[in-house]
């Protein structure tokens, strides 16, 4: 009897040895039919445009043919395909965290390059080398002409070397790596011999590497280092961090922004090539979290004519992205939007005019984007597009029209060319549907939640299979990122994900910490990450769960980076609303991570440290109940795998059973999709089922044995 007892228990665990398997599993062939097929189910409305530069027509591809429309006719006539040279290939990207090691001067005739921790200036042939740098060394840890691997992760610094607009001078950075701690990192583990990749990485609370700007000038072959360090600042002031470097548009001064390590306060700056000093344009302070470190700037003039003094800036100051017009003397020349609502971008400056063009979430939601223009003195703003939509606008450069994309969640695109009114002139594409009613897909669903708060409003959307009943019981896959200015944050149309085709509904929450939504929403998990976000998952889910066909007891939920780290905390922060998790490549506690990041949201550990115990994934380890599958990359120099090896020892010596699996060599990444699948399907579908069985089964041979024994 116990042997009979045994096997069940058994072939309850026995599928987690199990590989490959989706194939057998129900539905599967529903699946895989449907993944082929969703893709194409709605084609055809949304066109890419090129207006021809005096406005007066555009061109676009429809139905396989090159068409050439007329708006004053409202012709469209077949055009040839562009004709002409081959441009020319750009620069092969950097690596994550890396710059381009190379720069070339405006007229290509020199080039500036990094090699061996120096910098070098050559012509364009590689001849007549000059060593601008020699005291670059890796035993004092000090380079130029390139970056710190922080910078290039956090601070999007891709470039380490910039030339002027006349070719006269070169800025590049240097940096010293002395006080930062390395980490190792085994490579090659699945080869006879691995090798150690050495990096130093900064973590929460150490101290970083220290960053300068100097200039060379190629006729005295002298250089200077330029002071970007606010006077009277210790080193934890302003100028921290320097970063975003350009040149001004005629060549007279190096642009830059810097902030201070809490990265509350950023300052654009702008410095003088010939004595080093610096001053200040603009400066931007936060009071309850973070300044954007790199605002959008767009010179009215155009960069390229040289004489650019006029920009639009943009600003949180008033609580939400609205746009500036300044002078490069820092001046304010008048504010151009003071909306309640966020500015998503300029699209168009027209000086002849004196107007802007530009989008904005104005819509019947914060994720519709919508189209304004208004004069440079800030007046006469108009919305120009259907509120309840979302579009995507191209002005035509005579400002005489625009082509907007309209669509929603549930809408398919339709590209439209408009007067500069806003009156509609002609349809130019609709979404041809017939394959998507043909194949019965459900639209996907906007939804509203409240936050864990109880008080603020938060969107999300919900996708369901095709075949779909209301009258049955699904279970909820929860897709998530979850970390602070993420998010869906524009709506576009949507086709339902083929997951669905295997019996699960699909979920994604923008809890507060996403964009889109104003600086109090940002700002509301400052200090929290961890707690905040995860907690309005977790009320997204019960929120659903109130509908007849969610299956509030069967919960999944999976992501990666952020999301793996918000896969973990919402299993063992809220182990009765989520049952199985699929966790890739996580963070496990932000000790772990860089201190640009994790001190842009949560301060340093010294001074928060209840902020990151409460954020920390094996402080609630004891708390697992449903099914967890860590996924990790031997090779990932970004969310180091040390994150799942604690989380897995701590997980162990609670007495907890999980599933963990490696990526050999492989970096920061999810898990094989398939797998992932497998284990939903598992846990949240036969796995429940057999569970059922099982236990039923359990019961019924108890009260055999209990009988036997009288």
């Amino acid at each position: 009897m116990r042997t009979s007892t045994a096997l069940l228990v058994l072939g309850l665990s026995a599928f987690a040895a199990a590989q490959d398997r989706l194939p057998t599993m129900p539905r599967y062939d529903r699946y895989e039919k449907m993944r082929r097929e969703i893709a194409g189910a709605v084609f055809g409305g949304n066109l890419q445009v090129q207006w021809d530069e005096d406005g007066k027509a555009l061109t676009y591809s429809k139905d396989g043919k090159r068409w050439r429309y007329d708006p004053a006719t409202q012709a469209a006539t077949e055009a040839s395909a562009p004709t002409g040279e081959r441009a020319a290939p750009g620069r092969r990207a950097p690596q994550r965290g890396r710059q381009f090691d190379t720069a070339n001067s405006p007229d290509n005739s020199k080039k500036a390059f990094h090699r061996d921790r120096n910098l070098y200036v050559a012509n364009a042939d590689g001849s007549g080398e000059i060593a601008v740098t020699t005291d670059g060394n890796a035993k004092d840890r000090t380079k130029y002409g390139i970056a710190s691997w922080v910078y290039g992760e956090e601070l999007g610094v891709r470039e380490a070397i910039w030339w002027s607009p006349d070719g006269s001078k070169i800025a590049y950075y240097k940096f010293d790596e002395s006080k930062v701690q390395d980490y190792y990192l085994a490579m090659n583990v699945s080869r006879v011999q691995n090798t150690l990749d050495v990096e130093p990485y900064p973590k929460a609370g150490t101290d970083n590497p220290v960053a300068e700007l100097h200039i060379y000038d190629v006729a005295t072959k002298t250089s200077r280092k330029l002071d970007t360090h606010a006077p009277g600042e210790p080193f934890e002031g302003v100028g921290h961090y320097i970063y975003s470097v350009r040149w001004s548009p005629d060549g007279a001064e190096l642009l830059y922004n810097r902030t201070n390590r809490k990265q509350n306060i950023m300052e654009f700056c702008a410095a003088d090539p010939a004595t080093g000093t610096s001053r200040v344009v603009i400066r931007e302070t936060s009071d309850t979290g973070w300044t954007e470190n790199s605002p959008g700037i767009t010179w009215l003039e155009g960069p390229e004519t040289g004489k650019a003094k006029r920009f639009i800036w943009e600003s949180e100051r008033n609580g939400f992205k609205n746009l500036y017009l300044y002078d490069l003397s820092g001046t304010l020349i008048n504010a151009l939007t003071e909306h309640r609502f966020e500015v998503g971008g300029v699209e168009r400056v027209d000086v002849e005019r004196k107007e802007l063009w530009y989008s904005a979430r104005s819509g019947d939601h914060p994720y519709k984007m919508q189209l304004h223009r208004v004069g440079l003195d800030g007046k006469g703003d108009v919305r120009l597009t259907d509120p309840t939509l979302s579009h995507r606008a191209t002005v035509s450069p005579n400002g005489a029209y625009v082509v907007v994309v309209s669509e929603s969640l549930a809408t398919p695109p339709t590209t439209r060319l408009l007067d500069r009114n806003g009156k509609e002139v002609a349809t130019l594409a609709t979404s041809d549907t017939t394959k998507w009613k043909e194949l019965n897909l459900q639209p996907v669903e906007r939804i509203v939640f409240t936050a864990a708060d109880g008080v603020t409003e938060c969107f999300g959307t919900l996708m369901k299979p095709s075949d779909f009943d209301p009258s049955k019981k699904y279970p909820l896959i929860v897709s998530v990122y979850g970390g602070p200015e993420s998010g869906q944050t524009t709506e576009r149309f949507a086709t339902p994900s083929a997951i669905c085709e295997m019996g699960f509904l699909v979920a994604w929450f923008d809890g507060r910490g996403t964009s889109g939504r104003g600086v109090e929403f940002k700002h509301a998990l400052y200090r929290k990450l961890g707690v905040v976000e995860i907690d309005d998952q977790a009320a997204g889910v019960k929120e659903l769960a109130k509908r007849p066909y969610v299956d509030g007891s069967r919960v999944g939920i999976y992501g990666t980076s952020y999301g793996g780290y918000s896969s973990v905390m919402a299993l063992l922060r809220h182990p009765d609303v989520f049952h199985v998790g699929v966790a890739s490549s996580s963070v496990t506690t932000w000790e772990n991570y860089d201190t640009i990041y994790t001190e842009r949201y949560m301060d340093t550990p010294q001074n928060n440290p209840e902020g990151y115990k409460a954020g920390n994934a094996m402080e609630y380890s004891r708390n697992l109940k449903g099914r967890l599958m860590l996924f990790y990359g031997t090779a990932d120099n970004n969310v180091h795998p040390s994150n799942t090896y604690q989380l897995a020892q701590t997980l162990q010596r609670a007495g907890k059973s999980f599933d963990m699996m490696a990526g050999p060599d492989i970096g920061h990444a999810a898990i094989n999709s398939n797998r992932m699948w497998e284990y939903f399907v598992d846990g949240l579908i036969t796995g429940h089922r057999n569970e059922a069985t099982t236990l039923a089964s359990l019961y019924t041979i108890r009260r055999k044995e209990t009988r036997a024994a009288r």
